[in-house]
């Protein structure tokens, strides 16, 4: 899965570089900039500069589910059973030779009598992770097999282990950022980003992607693009961090 990084919301930045207190007196009880009312939490004396800032990154879906429907009725039972397996045959044969994996194919069967004949039904449901074999495989039963079967629009999704990364990466793009705002502070006024105090995620927003399109449009009449697009995810962190300030920036002697 590919992380693509969307142009990042403006982000809040400030800076305070605050003197050590003489004596050491209340310090440990001195609220912290960004902390809810009323908490406060230990800082060990020295300039420190407070930074918000934030990012936002999208993850397009990893799977697909396509769901083929086929069935037979007839007068004799095994006649309806035949129909529908040859069919099935036909279907999981395309599926392994375009790569599929059997553990991806979930086929359930249901055979009932009606009126005078017997019909026998079949689902094929197929997951995909490569959105091209999906394609190629749904063409090619289409083409062969024809009214035969039904082929339901792709149903795209992630899996957990997806969204996890798209936390992780986020989180850590808002982290990076707020540090580089802290580094380019410290630097207008000539001193050197230290280690960090506090780091703190206040905030993680998560949504999915909207289509252009009409509202009144069916679900059935979107195309692939525009299903993949709809079922992207997209997330938003972001963080708040202390960092020590070291003091004014070495500059390192040129030999002449």
């Amino acid at each position: 899965m590919s992380l693509s990084a969307l142009p990042l919301s403006p982000a809040r930045v400030f800076a305070e570089l605050l003197a050590p207190q003489l004596g050491g007196r209340g310090r440990e009880n001195e609220p912290v900039p960004g902390l809810p009312s009323g908490r406060s939490t230990p800082v060990p004396p020295g300039r420190e500069v407070h930074v918000s800032g934030s990012a936002e990154l999208c993850a397009a879906p990893d799977r697909a589910r396509v769901s083929i429907r086929l069935g037979s009725r007839k007068g004799v039972a095994g006649e309806a059973r035949i129909s529908v397996s040859r069919r099935l045959e036909y279907i999981a044969q395309s599926a392994r030779q375009r790569g599929v994996q059997e553990e991806n194919v979930t086929v359930t069967k249901d055979f009932n009598r009606v009126e005078n004949a017997y019909q026998m039904e079949a689902e094929v449901c197929i997951t995909f992770s490569d959105f091209g074999k999906m394609q190629n495989v749904c063409n090619l039963l289409i083409e062969k097999l024809g009214s035969s079967v039904i082929v339901s629009p792709p149903h795209f999704y992630h899996t957990a282990e997806a969204v996890d990364t798209l936390r992780r990466q986020v989180c850590l793009a808002a982290v990076g950022n707020t540090r580089r705002k802290a580094q380019e502070v410290c630097r207008l006024f000539g001193q050197s980003l230290g280690k960090p105090l506090l780091i703190r995620e206040e905030e993680m927003k998560e949504w999915e992607g909207q289509i252009d399109s009409h509202p009144s449009n069916s679900s059935d009449m979107l195309t692939v693009q525009q299903r993949i697009q709809s079922a992207t995810i997209y997330a938003a962190s972001k963080v708040f961090a202390i960092f020590e300030i070291k003091g004014r920036e070495k500059r390192k002697n040129k030999l002449i």
